[in-house]
């Protein structure tokens, strides 16, 4: 019998061994982060809509719905917390710069801008091997310092303030002189056949591909502006709409509700409240229904060429080979968009005079549009509450994650979730190391959320302890979770400015107050939430504070008076009249048997 040479068999193992040293690492994930602005809870197919999202429904088939998922109120201090993990209040942005009172602005964790206390997801994956790119809206700063090209961005396209005109290089609000773009740090300009949701995909794209040679795996954010105002969307999408919201609010938010419970979204029996800023549909007369319905059509094409932008951002993926190896994670900035600008003194007279609010302009070149706070609480549904405010419409949003290696797909999640939980999962599905509270030989402020990787593949329903407890607050409103509870407090005209205690797992539309019926639970966690405001450097909110006011007040000294400055005396003098006749004719029309 033949016998195999020793030396041969030696030289064949040492071959295997040496193969199996060399084997090539998995492939790193790449990254891919759209936030939708200003989206209800159920403005997505997936979680109730009737509003046309295959693109973004597709990716919750492939991967997981999160239920109980939180964020703040408004854009700013979200998107500072879903690029550090740290709370808004640590990273620099207690409130938005222009919601934020005078006396605040420069206090610890007040500065407007994120501070250099953090950190971002985009330096530690750029330090580990990855491309970084953002396109879209930032709000994080735009002086030269707190751009993106200085906060770990390979390449950015941004637009800096909180929102500008979707179809034209021009603001929204008279918040802003101009619309403040800028390419990788620089002043930027926008092409002539601009529109921001194709615009914003485009550049991903470009970025994306420019990189294609490489092996090294990329990190793209995407900041969409829909569905923040002006809302707007091309006329062809917007006209599939036609007749579907002609009965108006409250049917809409009653059938939203009913899909959410039919989805397992929220529980089988889980009540809803009416909101009290909900106008009667059946007092308006038809032009006037006509009118809303159309406000609803506009927001709904907007939303639904969203997801067109995104399905050609996948389509792009899976034509280079890309898209099986890609981590997307969907989610809303904040609730949907209470606010009509045309019912604030200010903002409605430069309105009358850059926009117009025709039928048959809303939603193209020149027409401004806002679905205001009755088709608002119908976005939000099922839940109370809406923007600005810390009601669960306001602060849970849709989010979805796939692509994910082993993640156990279309399926919901209803563990409580927060959005300084997203950097320390992503940072794990990159495989890179999360910093300990130093960051090259500096001491920054450490992560405080979660990876969600152990419920994304199945190995845990839950992300937090039930007795740990997560706070927050965002101009004036604030709320404190712990396991299934939440103590939330609300600022006029929304809420009361007193506590309230909900089960938002079993009551997540907050119809039950349970303050009496568990008042050691109650009074524990109002210690907690001082605790929390305590350590995070909370402060209170002046008298009287309205986010409403302070917009006037922002834009009044950021635009207004620069402008009558450049324009002279004569101008000065001009507002100084227009001011004391407003103020007189308030007084005249307030004195008893004025009728006017």
């Amino acid at each position: 019998m033949n016998r195999l040479n020793p030396l041969f068999i030696a030289t064949l193992c040492a071959t295997f061994s040496a193969l199996s040293v060399a084997a090539p690492e998995q492939k790193r994930p790449n990254i891919v982060v759209l936030v939708a602005d200003d989206w209800g809870y159920s403005d997505v197919g997936s979680f109730g809509s009737e509003i046309a999202t295959p693109n973004i429904d597709t990716l919750a088939r492939e991967g997981v719905r999160f239920a109980n998922f939180h964020v703040a109120a408004s854009c700013s201090p979200t998107r500072s917390m879903l690029l550090t993990g740290v709370d808004n209040h640590r990273n620099g942005v207690g409130n938005m710069p222009e919601t934020m009172p005078a006396k605040h602005l420069g206090k610890p964790g007040y500065d407007g801008v994120l501070n250099d206390n953090v950190v971002t997801l985009a330096s530690l994956l750029k330090d580990s091997g990855y491309h970084t790119y953002i396109t879209g809206k930032w709000h994080l700063g735009k002086t030269s310092g707190t751009l993106p090209n200085n906060r770990g961005f390979e390449r950015s396209f941004i637009q800096a303030d909180s929102g500008s005109d979707n179809w034209q290089e021009r603001p929204y609000a008279p918040l802003y002189d101009k619309a403040a773009w800028f390419e990788n740090g620089q002043p930027a300009h926008l092409p002539k056949d601009y529109y921001s949701s194709t615009f914003i995909v485009d550049r991903a794209i470009d970025y994306i591909a420019t990189s294609s040679h490489d092996a090294k795996p990329f990190f793209a954010y995407l900041g969409f502006q829909a569905n923040h105002v002006p809302v707007q969307a091309p006329r062809e999408v917007i006209d599939k709409y036609q007749g579907v919201y002609k009965d108006g609010w409250t049917a809409l938010r009653k059938t939203r509700h009913a899909r959410a419970i039919e989805l397992g979204l929220i529980p089988e029996g889980a009540a809803m409240v009416s909101m009290a800023s909900t106008a009667d549909w059946n007092a308006l007369n038809d032009e006037q229904r006509r009118y809303e319905a159309r406000r609803m059509e506009v927001y709904a094409g907007m939303a639904e060429t969203m997801d067109r932008e995104i399905g050609r951002l996948i389509a792009h993926l899976k034509a280079t080979g890309e898209y099986d190896n890609t981590l997307f994670v969907f989610l809303s900035d904040n609730g949907s968009e209470p606010t009509d600008p045309y019912d604030i003194p200010a903002l409605k007279l430069w309105l009358q005079f850059n926009y117009s609010r025709d039928i048959d302009r809303l939603g193209g070149k020149g027409g401004f549009s806002s679905i205001g706070p009755s088709w608002a609480s119908a976005a939000a549904a099922p839940l109370s509450g809406y923007k600005f405010f810390a009601g669960e419409g306001g602060l849970r949003t849709p989010l979805i994650i796939s692509g994910v290696p082993g993640i156990q797909a279309n399926r919901i999640s209803r563990a409580f979730t927060h959005v300084t939980d997203i950097v320390p999962t992503l940072l794990e599905a990159a495989g890179v190391q999360a910093h300990d509270g130093h960051y090259q030989g500096k001491a920054v402020e450490p992560l405080i959320g979660s990876s969600l990787l152990p419920v994304l593949q199945g190995k845990s329903e839950w992300v937090h302890s039930p007795d740990q407890a997560i706070g927050y607050e965002l101009s004036g409103s604030a709320a404190l979770f712990k396991g299934d509870y939440k103590l939330v407090k609300n600022l006029k005209p929304v809420g009361d400015g007193q506590w309230h205690l909900y089960n938002i797992k079993a009551d997540p539309g907050e119809v039950l107050d349970l303050q009496h019926q568990m008042p050691e639970r109650f009074t524990g966690m109002q210690a907690d939430y001082a605790d929390y405001a305590r350590v995070n450097g909370v402060l209170p909110m002046p008298d009287g504070y309205d986010y409403k006011r302070q917009g006037q007040l922002y834009a009044i000294k950021h635009v207004l008076i620069p402008r009558l400055k450049a324009a002279g005396p004569p101008a000065l003098f001009g507002l100084v009249l227009l001011v004391g006749a407003g103020v007189a004719w308030r007084r005249y029309r307030s004195q008893p048997g004025v009728r006017v």
